[in-house]
């Protein structure tokens, strides 16, 4: 009973926030961290999701051409949640549920200094 009981909040918060406002919600963070990263002036990164967003979820997949994994590291030690891809990606995820547009931009603001330190 008690592990069902984190199940049932979590389904409430879920029957709150209604699915069809997360997917708006998650199409619009989605795009505006894409819009951010774009303008990232720095030719070691590039978005390999597709960019129609009818072909891919709430997340960006980051391609760091002609280096390694040193962005990753450096955002996971402030704190970033991610995901890394052999050989060379960063997955990111705007989670409408709990991720904020301010967040989305604080997140492009770190890539943008962390890039810098390397």
């Amino acid at each position: 009973i008690l592990s069902l009981a984190a199940v049932r909040a979590s389904l409430d918060i879920f029957e709150r926030a209604t699915m069809s406002a997360l997917r708006k919600k998650s199409l619009q963070l989605t795009a505006y961290l894409e819009y951010l990263l774009v303008r990232v002036e720095d030719d070691r990164i590039r978005i390999i999701t597709p960019t129609n967003p009818d072909e891919r979820g709430c997340q960006l997949s980051i391609q760091m051409l002609d280096t390694d994994k040193r962005l990753f590291d450096i955002l996971t030690e402030k704190g970033v949640i991610a995901d890394w891809r052999e050989p060379d990606v960063i997955r990111v995820a705007p989670v409408p549920l709990y991720n904020s547009y301010e967040d989305v931009f604080s997140f492009v603001e770190l890539v943008k200094s962390s890039l810098k330190e390397f």
